[in-house]
């Protein structure tokens, strides 16, 4: 009789297996339950959808209307994830062991006895479990380990899948030293590692710009007696010349002409790209000649690549040379070559060359890009043609156009730049009409030509309408008086423009500040200090910025009090003040004889600032040489000085002063002065202001240690009632 024939099992048949239920349990393999284990109980996947499904009603009937993008449950995920989540939607992609093996990682942290224990209770471990494994981990400890004990288990070894899985574990890490070391570790352990296995390394470095890797990994290859494909020597050479390091890319394509390769389009582009970065226009023409011999004529796209990076590069040169090599090869430029090459040009001022080829492109009925009409009008008003601009304004808005600003406000500029500023204030008036929402830069050449021709109420009636338009008006001044004064000899107009602009309420403190720095460098101490008093006298509050600029000009009226006061009131607003405030005020104070105040500011100020003057730092060196009381190695300091460009100023050598009577002698101190005296650093005048100045301040440490040993002793009393009232003092 023929056998009888069973029914096929159904899909609704009732058939337990590892996720859904579990087996039965023997010597070997103990019960191990499926799901999602956290706690290592069976979980529904199927109840957990439905009450998924019935908490969100609404998922059958949308409302636009209502819709909220960044709600969360607008998005296909949550927007953050605790760490559990992130396991547990890793582990349901994985098969029920490979979630077992994660679990066990996730739940001890690192590598021990628990997680050998957990691993010792499966039957066997595949490379495709271990590669499983391994996509997922990132921990480069946990994966090591694993790996290394999966490699030790009887009967097993690893294949290529799982040396990949631990190369890309490894660079994910980014443990990529480790990975390179993957193919010693398959060749130890008999697995001659493949050609794929050094191009998942290159890509790797390649993809993170790790040029000399990919060229260690290159040089590892020849070591195993691998040879690249093409398409490998192709991309180890892109990864060189886009790190810049085209001579070893060079010396590949060399390796790659030893081998018997035949170049494909892709090789001579990468070595021309690189060649053309360089600059080696002879190498370029060269290599293009050698590929055009060998049936790879380059087409308009590689054309246009080679002109690229030659404009990025700056060598208009060079770009020319490529365009009369492309239209003698009968390659027909296309609109991206024209717009590359224009563009170019005009960065570089060639503008008549970037026009004639602007000609060409309206003569052939190409479609222009409006970044051509920009580059080529910025180009002509740089060189003041500003009328030709406008004219390509013109065709460009005949031509259905439609400008923007940056068109606007180089024209803005260039009307300005020809004196023609009731033009540039109409162009203005049609940026506001078709809304182009213009900012600063649009109006400031309008408002400094309006200030040099001192018609005020053409300038007020501008700002009146820039506020109008929502600009901030009050925090866009600064910039326009910063501009004004950084001009050269437009300080005496840029103060009498704020004059009439404080009447109308447009003042602030960054005005005062930049003005007061502005006529402080003219020279002008007088105005500067007027307008630091009107500042205290007015609504607006010196800031930290202001009494470090107006401390120098105190310093040079030699009102040491005043720039002293300035300095505790910055100290009050928690201010610090800026190099040059420091050192003028510290060699103020060296001058009238304050040694002691003027070295607590040194210090003060090294201790503030990150990098503060050398000066300052050789003034510490010189007080730590002066510790021994010997002239001999103040002097060496000295030396050193001047060796590293830095001659002894007024600093210095009060910290020689300083130094000398607080642990040397008048003579050791002397000898310091002679010997610059000697090296003709020091003028006859100027050592006997400093000798002068060494007595002086030994007299006062006496005084003062006599004062203080007065004091200890209980004996003030009595000196008083002797009528010695000049030590006191």
């Amino acid at each position: 009789m023929p056998p009888e024939i069973r029914p096929l099992a159904t899909n609704t048949s009732k058939k337990f297996y590892f996720f859904y239920g579990h087996r039965k349990p023997s010597q070997n393999r103990p019960t191990v339950r499926g799901g999602i284990f956290s706690n290592r109980k069976t979980s529904n996947p199927n109840s957990f959808n439905q009450s998924k499904t019935q908490s969100n009603p609404s998922s059958t009937s949308f409302d636009l209307q209502k819709w909220d993008p960044n709600s969360p449950g607008s998005l296909s995920t949550p927007p953050t994830k605790t760490p559990s989540e992130k396991f547990f939607s890793i582990a349901q992609t994985l098969s029920p062991i490979a979630r077992y093996i994660c679990d066990s990682f996730h739940r001890n942290k690192h590598w021990g006895p628990s997680v050998i224990t957990d691993l010792s209770k499966l039957r066997r471990v595949t490379p495709q479990l271990v590669a499983e494994v391994l996509k997922v981990q990132s921990d480069p400890r946990i994966s090591s380990k694993f790996f290394h004990w999966a490699g030790k288990q009887k009967g097993y070894q690893h294949n290529f899948a799982s040396y990949n899985a631990f190369a890309y574990c490894l660079n994910r890490t980014n443990q990529f030293r480790a990975a390179d070391q993957l193919p010693e570790l398959m060749n130890m352990q008999g697995k001659q590692p493949s050609e794929k296995q050094f191009e998942i390394l290159i890509r790797m470095h390649s993809d993170a710009g790790r040029g000399l890797r990919v060229y260690y990994v290159y040089e590892k290859m020849k070591k195993f007696g691998v040879k690249p494909r093409v398409f490998l020597y192709n991309r180890i050479m892109d990864a060189l010349v886009k790190t810049d390091h085209l001579d070893l890319a060079l010396s590949v394509y060399e390796d790659f002409k030893e081998d018997g390769l035949v170049e494909e389009n892709v090789t001579y582009m990468i070595l021309i790209k690189g060649l053309c970065k360089a600059g080696r226009a002879d190498e370029v023409f060269e290599l293009l000649g050698r590929m055009k011999g060998n049936l790879c004529k380059p087409d308009v796209f590689a054309y246009t690549a080679m002109i690229r990076v030659l404009v990025s590069e700056g060598n208009l040169d060079g770009c020319l040379r490529v365009w009369e090599e492309m239209c003698g090869d009968g390659v027909e430029p296309d609109v991206m070559a024209y717009t590359t090459l224009i563009t170019g040009l005009c960065k570089g001022n060639e503008a008549d060359k970037g026009y004639e080829l602007f000609k060409e492109m309206r003569e052939k009925g190409y479609l222009i890009d409006r970044a051509v009409y920009g580059s080529l009008i910025e180009a002509f008003v740089a060189n003041r043609r500003v009328g030709l601009a406008c004219d390509l304004l013109k065709d460009l808005m005949d031509s259905g156009y439609r400008a923007d600003l940056s068109i606007y406000n180089s024209l803005i500029k260039g009307l300005c730049n020809v004196n023609q500023v009731d033009k540039a204030y109409k162009l203005f008036q049609i940026t506001a009409q078709e809304g182009l929402s213009p900012d600063f830069v649009t109006i400031n050449p309008i408002l400094v030509a309006l200030a040099e021709q001192t018609r005020m109420n053409d300038f007020c009636q501008l700002l009146e309408q820039m506020l109008n338009l929502g600009s901030p008006v009050i925090h866009d001044l600064p910039k326009f008086f910063s501009f004004l004064v950084e001009k050269g000899d437009r300080e005496l107009t840029a103060l009498q423009v704020f004059k009439d602009l404080k009447e109308k309420g447009y003042s602030s403190v960054a005005i005062y500040n930049i003005l007061i720095g502005a006529l402080h460098s003219r020279g002008d101490i007088k105005e500067a200090l007027s307008l630091f008093n009107e500042m205290k006298n007015s609504d607006v509050r010196p800031d930290s910025s202001t009494y470090s600029t107006i401390i120098p000009c105190f310093v040079e009226i030699g009102d040491l009090k005043e720039a002293s006061v300035c300095y505790n009131k910055m100290n009050e607003i928690s201010g610090v003040p800026t190099m040059v405030a420091y050192i003028s005020l510290v060699k103020g104070l060296c001058k009238i004889g304050e040694i002691d105040a003027a070295l607590l500011l040194v210090r003060d100020c090294l201790a503030s600032v990150t990098s503060g003057p050398m000066e300052f730092k050789y003034t510490l060196t010189i007080l730590h040489a002066c510790k021994s009381g010997n002239a001999d190695k103040v002097i060496e300091v000295l030396n050193e000085m001047m060796q590293q460009g830095f001659p002894p100023d007024d600093i210095i050598y009060s910290a020689v002063i300083y130094g000398m009577c607080k642990r040397g002698t008048l003579e050791e101190g002397r000898k310091v002065f002679v010997h610059m005296k000697e090296r003709g650093l020091l003028r006859e005048s100027d050592m006997i202001v400093y000798d002068e100045l060494l007595i002086d301040h030994m007299k006062k440490k006496t005084a003062s240690l006599v004062l203080s040993g007065l004091k200890f002793f209980g004996l003030e009393s009595k000196l008083k009632s002797r009528g010695s009232t000049l030590l006191l003092s």
